[in-house]
């Protein structure tokens, strides 16, 4: 009997540390949650006010955005020498966040998101994925996407299709 007692009582406690080690790692997700959250804030601020070493701190040293044009994938330098004239003339984007859903690798030093944004362009997605560098969170890829409501996808296709059919040839012959 007292083996029994004694192994149901080392269960309890293995599930007890197992529920307390679980909750920990939820804590640290919703703080790591957070501070994502509010990076991917002050980004956007940041290029509202034509902040362009703010903003392009936001950025790790390698990284990527990739823009709503078909050929729009920068590194980080290559986006800020095309960035840079529309911070000069205060002329950048403003975008605030309307939704936004985060994840976690299991490690925890990797995040990817995804966001509807309201902007000029009205709602865009932005996506992207974050690592956290030395303390920080910085934007390793960031995608930004003119969202089409279905309804109106012919509409736009129309449009694009004499500029997008050429690009389409072009890459095929790469």
């Amino acid at each position: 009997m007292k083996k029994i007692t004694l192994i149901c009582t080392m269960v309890l406690l293995m599930f007890g540390f197992t529920e307390i080690y679980a909750q920990a790692i939820n804590a640290k997700f919703e703080k790591d949650k957070t501070e994502i959250g509010t990076m991917l804030d002050g980004f956007n601020v940041a290029a509202a006010k034509a902040d362009f070493n703010a903003y392009f701190d936001y950025f790790a040293d390698e990284s990527t955005f990739i823009g709503t044009d078909a050929t729009e994938v920068w590194d980080k330098k290559a986006f800020m020498i095309w960035a840079k004239p529309y911070f000069d003339k205060k002329k950048t984007w403003n975008f605030t966040s309307l939704k936004r859903n985060i994840y976690f690798s299991k490690d925890g030093k990797l995040a990817w998101f995804d966001e509807l944004l309201n902007t000029q362009m009205k709602i865009c997605r932005g996506s992207g994925v974050v690592e956290k560098i030395n303390g920080s969170w910085k934007v390793k890829q960031y995608v930004l996407s003119v969202t089409v409501p279905n309804d109106v996808v012919d509409k736009v296709v129309a449009e694009k299709a004499p500029i997008e059919d050429t690009l389409i040839q072009e890459l095929k012959k790469q």
